[in-house]
């Protein structure tokens, strides 16, 4: 995964590679979303391709879109400029990682997900927990990739000021790697720790049917990673 990080936050891209990179890292998200989605209801390989399709196509126009922005905006300074694409990733990529957890998981919302009382005892098929889950597992996506491509860009502007990189410019890539490597082990613990694997929520909260279908305050449900 160090490795899309690091090619999604190269300077100076073009146009093929601003396409490439962002390809690579959300077919990634979505093989991911795929595999970890709450899988009490089976998902037709439409419903994958479908998701696969939004996410790329999202975080390609949202990428591409704010690059020919910043190269537009005249009244930037060449350094300035350099600076300001390096984040263009971190909106694009989350934005893109909503879409792809959205579409991916589409089928959780249209017929719901489990949710167990107590006991471990199947209540009922709630679209309402199915949201939850989604809303969670989107804000995950939020919080994953931002560490991962705000830190290094603001770490690296300061390291290549450095009398060491500048008179080994070789250096860089390795150097930016060892970052964007170290931000995200700091922020993939961060961000799966938000919310917890089985998350609970008030059974009045739900769907009437399902409220009376149990006595327990609570019901829980797998919201999927």
């Amino acid at each position: 995964m160090a490795e899309w990080v690091v090619g999604l936050l190269l300077p100076n891209q073009t146009l093929a590679s601003t396409v490439f990179w962002q390809w690579l890292n959300q077919s990634h998200n979505a093989c991911v979303n795929y595999a970890n989605r709450n899988a009490t209801k089976p998902s037709p390989a439409s419903k994958f391709i479908q998701g696969y399709l939004g996410a790329v196509i999202s975080a390609v126009s949202i990428a591409v879109g704010l690059n020919v922005l910043v190269q537009k905006a005249n009244k930037f300074t060449p350094a300035t400029r350099l600076l300001v694409q390096r984040f263009v990733p971190f909106p694009a990529v989350a934005s893109a990682n909503i879409c792809n957890v959205v579409l991916m998981r589409y089928g959780e919302l249209e017929e719901g997900i489990d949710v167990l009382d107590g006991d471990g005892n199947l209540v009922g098929s709630s679209r309402i927990a199915a949201r939850h889950a989604l809303l969670e597992t989107a804000l995950t996506r939020v919080v994953l990739p931002m560490p991962i491509l705000v830190l290094p860009p603001i770490v690296m502007s300061m390291l290549e000021k450095t009398a060491l990189l500048q008179a080994r410019p070789r250096l860089l890539l390795p150097v930016q790697s060892l970052v964007c490597l170290a931000a995200f082990g700091l922020a993939l613990p961060l961000a799966i720790s938000l919310f917890p694997q089985m998350s609970e929520i008030e059974t009045s909260q739900l769907e009437p049917e399902i409220a009376r279908a149990t006595s327990s305050r609570t019901v829980v449900y797998n919201k999927g990673l």
